[in-house]
């Protein structure tokens, strides 16, 4: 079996229905004005964003996936951290993420689910 790599993915409801109606074995095609598939690597950094972006956005509720890929593959794109070191994603250009998809081994899953505090 190939070596993988787990990485994260913070999702809104939206983005997270669309994963299960994949039968939880894929990412949705991008949007026109999101060039860029954006998986983090540690689910701290992903639970931040869905609990700090996905709350206040959207459905106003925020999940973390989490995902296992081919390392050989994942390995051709670009890590960018982009704050601290903990900050660290995989910068995958819109036009690979079918073919992306296709490397993910086995389920996604939820990790952690988030919703906005009460005023």
């Amino acid at each position: 079996m190939a070596e993988t790599v787990t990485l994260f993915r913070p999702v809104g409801l939206n983005e997270l229905k669309l994963i299960e109606d994949s039968g939880w074995k894929a990412f949705p095609p991008r949007l026109p004005e999101q060039p860029i598939f954006y998986p983090v690597t540690n689910e701290a950094y992903a639970a931040q964003i869905a609990r700090d972006w996905n709350t206040k956005h959207g459905s106003k509720q925020g999940f973390v996936t989490r995902f296992d890929v081919e390392a050989d593959y994942v390995s051709r794109f670009e890590r960018k951290i982009v704050g601290g070191r903990q900050h660290e994603e995989l910068w995958v250009p819109a036009e690979e993420l079918e073919e992306f998809n296709t490397r993910i081994v086995g389920p996604i899953t939820v990790t952690q689910r988030f919703v906005p505090a009460e005023s």
